[in-house]
């Protein structure tokens, strides 16, 4: 009588995940045509959807730095100078009330992409208006658009591109809202419970560009480059999520050889946030406190220092 074959755990199950994308799943060379390309952008997409629906401990981190990637392809759109160490500063050094400035904006607004239901009205209006778009019946009838697009029973990557289009056909200024707006798109058409940001930084990718200019709504070959953009965008995200995997396990492991009164809440906020700062307070901590665990966590190799600095130290996996 044959054996039924064991369920696996939901611990083997993120195990498993937490490896890089076989070399056929990257775009090495690249696709050479429309079918190679829809085929890399849904194999891809599918092994992201497994992470994204996985119960991984370090799901608020890997959300986060793929936002901070986010902003920083949005600076760049935007013409400004900034990088991801400037992005952090901005918004981890500021006080609650303070206004981050535009570069901070766009931080704020790829990380406000990780909700529930971001193509809302109450939603898309505020994020235009960070955006220092102007909020007209153009405007409306975009994310009005992004709502039909969503909803119809067109394939991810597809609707994705179609929302972009449709976006920047009546307001050519809305470039990064176009963005936003297409990432939530895909993730309403995959059926993703928060959509997480993908399309701003790999459609800026060298392979992409074309006669030295990146793709573009109106290309001939848009559809194809948003699939291929889509097809990479989804395999860093998978490796991301395959580098945070161990480092988030050492900490875990670590866990227990932890004394300090909050060390629990202190992990937790490692495996939720992009970077910690030592003075944040955590389950009543002092500020010595805090140092003295972050200098002993990176020690032992479970947490990096991000800044390089003696001071305004911040720490993450």
């Amino acid at each position: 009588m044959l054996r039924n074959p064991e369920v696996p755990t939901a611990q083997q199950v993120l195990l498993s995940l937490r490896v890089s994308l076989p070399r056929w799943a990257k775009l090495d060379p690249p696709p050479r045509d429309a079918l190679e390309s829809a085929f890399q952008a849904g194999a891809t997409l599918a092994a992201l959807d497994l992470r994204v629906r996985a119960a991984a401990p370090f799901a608020g981190v890997w959300r986060q730095r793929l936002a901070l990637r986010a902003a920083v392809a949005s600076v760049r759109l935007a013409r400004r100078g900034e990088d991801a160490a400037m992005l952090r500063d901005t918004f981890y050094l500021r006080a609650a009330s303070d206004d981050p400035g535009p570069a901070g904006r766009l931080l704020l607004v790829w990380r406000g992409l990780d909700r529930a239901s971001p193509l809302a009205d109450e939603v898309g209006l505020p994020v235009a208006a960070s955006l220092q778009l102007t909020v007209d019946a153009a405007l409306h009838g975009a994310i009005a658009r992004a709502q039909e697009i969503a909803a119809s029973d067109c394939g991810a990557p597809f609707a994705a591109a179609a929302t972009m289009s449709a976006v920047l056909a009546v307001r050519p200024d809305a470039e990064i809202f176009a963005l936003w707006l297409a990432d939530a798109v895909l993730a309403a058409r995959l059926h993703w419970p928060r959509p997480l940001p993908l399309l701003a930084r790999a459609l800026q990718h060298p392979s992409l560009r074309r006669d030295g200019r990146r793709p573009h709504p109106g290309d001939p070959n848009w559809m194809l480059s948003c699939c291929l953009a889509y097809a990479r965008a989804a395999a860093e995200a998978c490796d991301l999520f395959a580098e945070l995997g161990p480092k988030s396990q050492k900490l875990l492991t670590l866990a227990p050889r932890l004394r300090a009164k909050g060390a629990a809440a202190v992990i937790d906020a490692l495996h939720d946030q992009d970077a910690v700062l030592p003075s944040t307070r955590l389950a009543g901590m002092s500020d010595r406190g805090l140092r003295r665990l972050f200098d002993r966590l990176v020690t032992l190799g479970a947490v990096r220092e991000l800044t390089g600095r003696a001071t305004f130290r911040l720490y993450g996996l």
